[in-house]
């Protein structure tokens, strides 16, 4: 016969829920039920990390350009705010979307920080995993990059950490220069890495006339893609009369083509000529834009041409994360 399982004596002091550390998921828990902590009080904590935060930069000062620097730009930087400034030791935190190694975070000689973005996490919970490697970064020693680990469920979120009335303002890069604070005095084994980045990056450059539409060039074709911040019915709908009445182009010879669906919102895209540079788009962009507006305001119901149009949107809809 298989062992009994130790049972806790009557009258043994029980743990209050919000005393019970964390310990090893096989190992007894400290709560004193004589389970396993992962199937006792390990249970809320392990659901709470793998939960999916189907919107991780909500509340975040620029939160689609934080969705468009996770999927769709190579090379940007944008500087971070921190809640009752910056710590003694470290000048500035700056928010990347790759670091070299594919670091999570990186603590400069000078003490700045660089932060990753468009690393792998632990969680369902993006921006808590951000958080934790934030915070670890601003306490590591200067020159050391900062390891991924397996966060807390209950540790704090970018939104607990980030400064939310400052501005967020990315900085589109043709490369990885930002990587290294001197890039042409670099070491040989530094200069040839930067070479490979560079190479694999896909030109891109950020719109200044309407906000969060970024254009890159690939070599077919061009494209524009416009992270936006309306609730997706809504914004269906919207593109639906649009398209319908053949208003959804940038112009001659572009395509609304589908949308990227990430982290919670959506992303139209367009395809434009070769010949079409980012600068082209800006007029463009901004008269779509008023369209836009103005379709949205609409609460009349769709017509038979226009849902037609909202099913051929759907269908063409690519989910990111």
């Amino acid at each position: 016969m298989a062992k009994k399982r130790p049972q806790t004596k009557a009258g043994k002091q029980q743990l209050k829920d919000g005393e019970i550390p964390v310990v090893g998921a096989r190992e007894p828990c400290p709560c004193g039920s004589g389970r396993r902590y992962k199937a006792c009080h390990g249970r809320a904590a392990v659901q709470a990390v793998t939960e999916l935060v189907q919107r991780p930069f909500e509340g975040l000062a620029g939160e689609c350009d934080w969705v468009a620097l996770r999927e769709l730009v190579p090379a940007a930087t944008a500087g971070l705010t921190l809640k009752g400034g910056l710590p003694a030791g470290v000048p500035s935190v700056t928010l990347a979307t790759v670091l070299p190694m594919a670091w999570p975070a990186l603590r400069r000689d000078d003490g700045s920080v660089l932060l990753a973005l468009q690393n792998d996490t632990s969680s369902g919970d993006l921006s808590r995993d951000l958080a934790d490697t934030l915070s670890r970064a601003l306490e590591a020693e200067p020159g050391s990059p900062v390891a991924a680990r397996r966060v807390p469920a209950d540790g704090p979120r970018l939104q607990d950490l980030l400064d939310n009335d400052a501005p967020f303002e990315p900085v589109v890069h043709s490369g990885f220069e930002f990587w290294v604070p001197d890039s042409e005095n670099a070491t040989a084994e530094v200069s040839a890495s930067l070479e490979r980045a560079n190479e694999a990056a896909i030109p891109t450059a950020l719109l200044s006339g309407v906000d969060s539409a970024y254009w890159c060039e690939t070599p077919e074709k061009n494209h524009l893609r416009w992270v936006m911040p309306h609730a997706e019915e809504q914004l269906l709908d919207a593109l639906a009369r649009l398209h319908a009445a053949g208003e959804s182009s940038l112009g001659e010879g572009t395509r609304l083509v589908g949308s990227f669906r990430a982290h919670g919102l959506m992303v139209p895209v367009w395809d434009l000529p070769s010949a079409m540079g980012a600068e082209d788009c800006e007029k463009p962009a901004t008269a779509f834009a008023e369209r836009l507006a103005t379709a949205l305001a609409s609460d009349a119901p769709l017509t038979a041409e226009e849902r037609r149009a909202r099913g051929g949107l759907t269908n063409r809809q690519v989910t990111l994360s």
